[in-house]
């Protein structure tokens, strides 16, 4: 089997390369990204890096020029902030690109990464089913574009799994607690509304055995989006200050109220937007919405239909985030 992975050069991407890289069923890797970074580039005999933009149809349609059987589409542009263009780019064109690439080229299989982000309305969630209605209007150009995505490749008539897996956690996360570290180091992490709110946190390692359960999915169960997580809802502001205390940090001091965050986060939004440079204020309505707020997840149907089942604990996961953490910064 023949395996294209685009978003290879980024976290999850990386950490699925390493596996298929591993696995005998596979014979050849094509490893799409936009650069390679050290801290997640995989050495195989099976692999070949070919770097470019989604974007640009020439460029997938060189991809596909190989023989593919199976592809694993991890590209995004996710953020919690940026303009509706660039998400609309890197979230919607690229995937028509491959979409359209991969039914002139014959793909048996097609494996979208999504994101839980589409439920996301800003208020407390449990247990959220894949059936559940989704927010009337999405929480940031993020969702909105990605759900967009999903809805082409529902369209496309291709075999497909679309898999919207929580807060990826683990060996080789630069986003989630190198982000909360950062912002730690610069004063800036406070306890947002109780600290009492619940969410799913998902070991990367857990997240690349759903996508190999995808990639063999019988036709029965494709055509369909699985919600993906551990299975075994923490408290937020519990698991961040033991990640501070694996570097000896004491938990951040005092909390904001949910309102006043928010309120902050409207007023810094407008002033990046009337500003020249439109970047990223210190908060956003997302970042606090996801700092306060409870969001889980049901995974019976990814039980039920693709046979997945964790295999790695939460805390499993961010001890091996810790000790990679510790290696590759300091």
């Amino acid at each position: 089997m023949n395996v294209l992975v685009t978003g290879a050069t980024g976290f999850l991407g990386s950490r699925i390369v390493e596996a298929l890289a591993l696995d005998d069923k596979i014979s050849g890797i094509v490893a799409a990204g936009r650069k390679l970074n050290p801290l997640h580039t995989v050495e195989s005999s099976k692999l070949n890096y070919q770097l470019g933009d989604l974007v640009d149809a020439g460029y997938v349609e060189l991809l596909l020029e190989q023989p593919i059987d199976v592809i694993v589409n991890c590209a995004s542009l996710s953020s919690p902030w940026g303009s509706y263009e660039a998400f609309h780019q890197a979230n919607i064109v690229s995937q028509a690109n491959m979409i359209a690439a991969s039914k002139k080229a014959g793909v048996q299989r097609y494996v979208y990464i999504s994101t839980p982000a589409v439920y996301f309305n800003f208020k407390n969630r449990f247990n959220v089913k894949e059936s559940d209605p989704l927010p009337q209007k999405a929480s940031n150009n993020y969702a909105a574009t990605k759900l967009q995505a999903e809805q082409l490749l529902e369209k496309s008539e291709l075999s497909y799994v679309t898999i919207r897996p929580r807060a990826l956690i683990g060996r080789g996360d630069t986003v989630i607690f190198p982000r909360l570290i950062r912002s730690y180091h610069e004063g800036r992490l406070k306890v947002v509304g109780s600290g009492d709110n619940v969410v799913d946190l998902t070991a990367v390692s857990n997240v690349v055995h759903s996508v190999k359960l995808a990639m063999h999915a019988p036709e029965d169960a494709c055509g369909e989006a699985y919600n993906i997580c551990n299975g075994e809802p923490v408290r937020l502001w519990e698991a961040i200050n033991y990640v501070l205390g694996k570097f000896d940090l004491p938990p951040p001091k005092g909390k904001v109220p949910y309102a006043v965050a928010s309120f902050a986060a409207i007023i810094m939004e407008w002033k990046s937007l009337l500003s020249r440079s439109k970047k990223e204020p210190v908060l956003t309505r997302q970042s606090v919405g996801i700092l306060a707020r409870s969001m889980t997840l049901d995974i019976t149907k990814a039980r039920e239909r693709l046979g997945y089942e964790p295999g790695q604990t939460t805390w499993e996961a961010i001890d091996e985030f810790v000790e990679w953490y510790k290696t590759a910064y300091q």
